[in-house]
């Protein structure tokens, strides 16, 4: 019983508060619900003032259609009580209009107007306004958020459950301030009803009194005038509670704190501004037909107090430059000529790393963890990311400066092999360019270096107008481990060698011995084994069940031993694995092929000495890409990576050579989707459009 009340304990209140909209209640009842009200909207504006974001207060659009209905029920009892008892409704109203009008009507009528106007013009339509300005800038930039949180995902920096939760907090942003857009219309038509009963009230009152009570002009204007002064103050102060915390919440966007922490911590952070108000008020205090004695106390407290603040921080910065001169410096390093005396040192610059980086002279503090870099560490974290989504841990990073670089570059080495090159701004944020942004920001247009994106270097004090505006920001050290990460995914495959195939196979091991014995490397060589690992690396399909890969293998090496269809046989046993990392909510958005160019593809295959390509004429070819690179856009502006379905016979082959014009294209079978999966076609690739096409170029 006890769990049933507080379940539906709001949904009682709920029924109740209309019930009272019907049922007349008695003066004293009426008494403690206006209590309840005036401490429930002090309760939600202390509440809204002391929350850091919106989100934590998500209840409040619902929150405020349930003060304003119970308000409301209030206002039309009390008019009741009003209208049938001479003017008398409980000891609280008239309380409150013996305290505000102290005996002069007309003074409270003036409060009264002043406190609805107030509510109606200045808080209520400017939290209207900025409700609907969030609400659309909220919606605008969703796309932007979710590329940002994709590419943290990606960089290793977040794991999939934080991604998830941003991904929902998102979305519970963007319900809240739409809901807030509405929220606000009824505090603004709450304000006007309580004008509309005022003057029920005062009408009402004036026709009962004076024609079914008896009461005279004057004695009819003083008794139900002070009631509806009293009755319009008690529910108006709560509603002007109410309506100051809508505009609190709805203009908390940037906020890192309580509302007190970030006015105490923001004004105390510029005691300059706080001196120069002192002196402006000392200033004004000299001036004739002043008041001096004001002016020169508030004017000499403020200059004392900033001076304070100013002393305070310049000791804050004395100390922390103490604390860095008092770290000790680094030993001297031999000299290169001493260095390589000794003969086996010389043998070092034969090794060649797999995955090296060279910065400038400027993304020098990125690196160096002395200075407060964090990109070892993010490497850290991207490593174990990676590991856990495709099973392959990704060597030793090795950084160093390069002399010959510009001061702004960096250059990825993969075995020694220099494989991308970027240029990151230091003192500037990457906006990245949204298909239809509300407006251009200023900054130096360029291009993202690991997706190829339209891009500005914009001054960090624009970054939240950038936001505003639809753009995707980044900070540069994100920009430039993007970059790394994707340049490592897309080259993992060689990465791979004998070494790595053999930890991998000693990992399995622990967890199931009697395969790995069985299996390696009496029927499938480590050789093997390493050739197929790279070819599901190189098509991004990830190794992380080396058990299900190991046993498809044993059952396969009876039928063939090509390497390219045991791969396929292994693509077809790791089919969940695909969908889950292709799929999204249980589709998968792909272009197809037609029958015919199938068939067309497939009598394409040829057999030579090195094994089976594919040979296709420029007749086929060149309308396929074609029209491959009009489809490929449709999932540029879906955010998706381009994926084509196929057979399986003609994939493997197919996919080798359209890597060569679409690196980002993932090329799968029909049997590696598992049957669950509802495929919406994209873009079909026809015969049809490639004979239009051929007509036309014909022409």
């Amino acid at each position: 019983m006890k769990r049933l009340i507080q379940n539906y304990a709001v949904t009682l209140f709920v029924v109740v508060v209309v019930l009272f909209l019907i049922i007349p209640i008695p003066p004293q009842l009426l008494d403690i619900l206006l209590v309840m009200n005036l401490s429930l909207s002090v309760i939600i504006l202390v509440i809204t003032m002391n929350i850091s974001e919106a989100l934590e207060f998500s209840i409040f659009p619902s929150l405020l259609l349930i003060t304003t209905l119970f308000r409301l029920g209030m206002n039309v009892s009390s008019t009741r009580l009003i209208l049938s008892r001479g003017g008398y409704a409980g000891e609280v109203i008239a309380a409150f209009s013996q305290l505000i009008t102290a005996g002069n009507v007309v003074i409270g009528f003036i409060i009264f107007i002043i406190i609805v106007l107030v509510q109606l013009i200045v808080i209520t339509k400017g939290a209207e306004r900025v409700s609907e300005v969030a609400a659309r800038f909220t919606l605008d930039a969703m796309p932007g958020k979710q590329m940002a949180i994709d590419a943290d995902l990606n960089t290793g920096i977040i794991d999939e459950r934080e991604a998830r939760e941003r991904r929902n907090k998102i979305q519970r942003e963007s319900d809240f301030y739409g809901a807030m857009d509405g929220a606000t219309k009824i505090v603004k038509g709450d304000s006007t009803m309580s004008i509309i009963l005022t003057l029920v009230n005062l009408v009402g009152g004036f026709i009962i009194g004076m024609v079914q009570g008896g009461m005279d002009f004057s004695t009819a204007l003083s008794v139900y005038s002070q009631a509806t002064v009293g009755d319009g103050l008690v529910s108006q102060l709560p509603a002007l509670m109410i309506s100051t915390a809508t505009g609190m919440i709805v203009t908390r966007s940037v906020s890192e704190g309580s509302l007190g922490e970030d006015v105490r911590s923001q004004f105390l952070a510029q005691p300059t501004a706080i001196m120069v108000a002192g002196g402006a008020m000392l200033f004004l205090a000299a001036l004739p037909s002043t008041p001096h004695f004001a002016l020169a106390l508030v004017g000499a407290a403020l200059i004392i107090a900033g001076a304070f603040l100013l002393r305070r921080m310049r000791q804050s910065e004395v100390v922390a430059a103490e604390e860095a001169a008092a770290e000790t410096a680094p030993e001297e390093a031999p000299s290169a000529s001493d260095y390589y005396k000794d003969i086996s040192n010389v043998y070092s610059l034969l090794t060649v790393e797999p995955i090296e980086m060279e910065v400038g002279y400027s993304l020098i503090p990125l690196v160096d963890e002395q200075s407060g870099g964090k990109l070892i560490n993010r490497i850290i974290i991207f490593r174990r990311q990676y590991a856990q989504e495709m099973g392959f841990v990704v060597p030793t990073v090795r950084l160093h400066d390069g002399s010959m670089l510009g001061t702004n570059q960096y250059i990825i080495f993969i075995k020694g092999e220099e494989v991308a090159r970027g240029e990151i701004l230091m003192d500037y944020y990457l906006a990245l360019e949204p298909s239809n942004p509300v407006k251009e920001i200023d900054g130096i247009e360029t291009v993202e270096p690991a997706y190829g994106i339209p891009s500005r270097w914009i001054l960090p004090e624009n970054k939240e107008m950038a936001e505003i505006y639809g753009y995707t920001v980044i900070d540069p050290l994100s920009v430039m481990l993007t970059h790394l990460s994707e340049t490592i995914r897309h080259h993992a495959h060689e990465l791979l060698g004998r070494s790595e195939t053999i930890q991998l196979v000693e990992n399995l091991k622990k967890s199931s011995p009697e395969l790995v014995d069985e299996v390696c490397p009496a029927v499938v060589s480590y050789g093997l084994l390493e050739k197929i690992l790279r070819n599901l690396l190189m098509e991004g399909v990830p190794i992380r069940d080396l058990g299900t890969i190991l046993e498809t293998l044993t059952d396969s090496l009876g039928n063939t031993r090509d390497p390219d269809l045991l791969t396929e046989s292994v693509r077809g046993a790791l089919n969940r694995t695909i969908t889950r990392r292709f799929c999204e909510n249980g589709q998968l958005r792909a272009i197809t092929l037609d029958g015919e160019v199938e068939r067309r593809i497939v009598a394409s295959l040829t057999r030579n000495e090195q094994g089976i390509y594919l040979a296709m004429g420029p007749e086929l070819i060149q309308p396929v890409i074609s029209q491959l690179s009009e489809n490929i856009k449709k999932f540029q502006e879906l955010g998706q990576s381009p994926v084509l379905l196929t057979s399986q016979v003609i994939r493997v082959y197919l996919s080798r050579l359209l890597s060569q014009y679409f690196p980002n294209l993932y090329v799968l079978s029909f049997n590696e989707i598992v049957g669950t999966i509802q495929i919406q076609s994209i873009g079909n690739i026809t015969m049809q459009q490639a004979a239009d096409e051929k007509r036309t170029v014909g022409a």
